[in-house]
């Protein structure tokens, strides 16, 4: 059983940037995909970004061109830079790997204040 845990979250302006880090408890290496998701109050979770042991890189259209989504297998590691922050991706961000079914992190909050 693999554990994530999430860092990197906290308050920001409109406009700032924030780096989230999600680490893994064992190997990510045959973890497929890595995902990052998001969830605001009253709203349901949805899918950020993925991204392929292959490398392979998905985003939804609301964060495309301000987010990257990376990982690194040796460091067990997955990341989501997020810049140009916009009052509407406040949410709490959840590392996921394995999809729906598969491995969930606790989150973290970010807030951005307009």
């Amino acid at each position: 059983q693999v554990q994530l845990v999430e860092s990197g979250g906290g308050l920001v302006q409109a406009g700032g940037s924030l780096r989230l880090s999600c680490v893994a408890s064992g190997s990510i290496f045959d973890i497929n995909p890595m995902a990052w998701y998001r969830q605001a109050p009253g709203k349901q979770r949805e899918l950020v970004a993925t991204v392929t042991s292959g490398g392979r890189r998905d985003y939804a259209n609301s964060v495309k061109g301000r987010f990257t989504i990376s990982r690194d297998n040796t460091k067990g590691t997955v990341y989501l830079q997020m810049n140009s922050l916009k009052p509407e991706d406040t949410a709490v961000y959840l590392c996921n790997g394995n999809g729906w079914y598969g491995y969930w992190g606790q989150g973290t909050q970010v807030t951005v204040s307009s």
